[in-house]
């Protein structure tokens, strides 16, 4: 991940219309600009000392032995397709790190602020974040969130680079869909009827991460997630 380079001139911003919360779908919520910067540049140095391990960032291989274009490193519980588990039996066997408890609060903010609802994030216990850098040719093809035994909603944080994200429906792969901007500081929350939608990242638009964020290039995306699992 780059550290920030303020003398660069960046475009902030490739949506010319005012951004304001929306409902993209039942349940699915997008906040514009809800991290301050001063927030972003927290969260991208905490994730550069989960980066360095004791699970490093990677590019996670798939069961078709391709290999995805994001990096991933992970926080209570490591995620390989398909399953989790407290050890990264697939990069190094260490045990990932653990969830922090700010994070568990911060999320709950998230759901009260996208909901609008003070006691939407009451309960909200999230015990595991997935943390993906896109460069910028990295993309996310559609898929579900669904290895989680748990329909809690899915919190996720953008920093850095715009990205267009794309949101499906519950049935399929396939359109209809919606495209939105995610800019750096973005809130988009994943919950009720469309929790287990389709969704995905088809491109990134390079150059246009804000150097207040703490990061000159590339988009990190933050998943918090409740994965329903117990064991230690």
């Amino acid at each position: 991940m780059k550290r920030a380079a303020p003398a660069t001139p960046v475009l902030f911003s490739t949506d010319p219309q005012p951004r304001l919360r929306a409902e993209i779908a039942p349940g699915a919520v997008h906040v514009p600009g809800w991290l301050t910067p001063e927030q972003q540049r927290e969260l991208v140095e905490a994730c550069r000392r989960w980066a360095a391990g004791p699970v490093p960032m990677r590019h996670t291989r798939l069961p078709n032995g391709g290999v995805m274009s994001v990096q991933t490193v992970c926080v209570g519980w490591h995620w390989r397709p398909y399953a989790y588990s407290r050890t990264a039996e697939d990069v190094n066997g260490a045990r990932v790190a653990e969830f922090p408890g700010w994070m568990t609060e911060l999320g709950r903010r998230a759901l009260a602020a996208a909901y609008e609802d003070p006691a939407a994030g009451e309960g909200y216990a999230p015990d595991t974040a997935l943390i993906n850098f896109y460069d910028g040719a990295a993309k996310m093809g559609m898929h579900q969130d669904k290895d989680e035994r748990s329909d809690a909603p899915v919190v996720s944080l953008s920093i850095g680079d715009t990205c267009v994200f794309r949101l499906g429906t519950t049935v399929g792969r396939t359109r209809p869909w919606t495209d939105i901007q995610l800019a750096s500081g973005d809130l988009f929350v994943l919950g009720g009827p469309s929790r287990f939608a389709y969704h995905g990242v088809p491109r990134v638009h390079p150059g246009t991460a804000d150097p207040a964020s703490g990061l000159a290039g590339g988009r990190l995306n933050i998943t918090m997630r409740v994965t329903g699992l117990t064991g230690v």
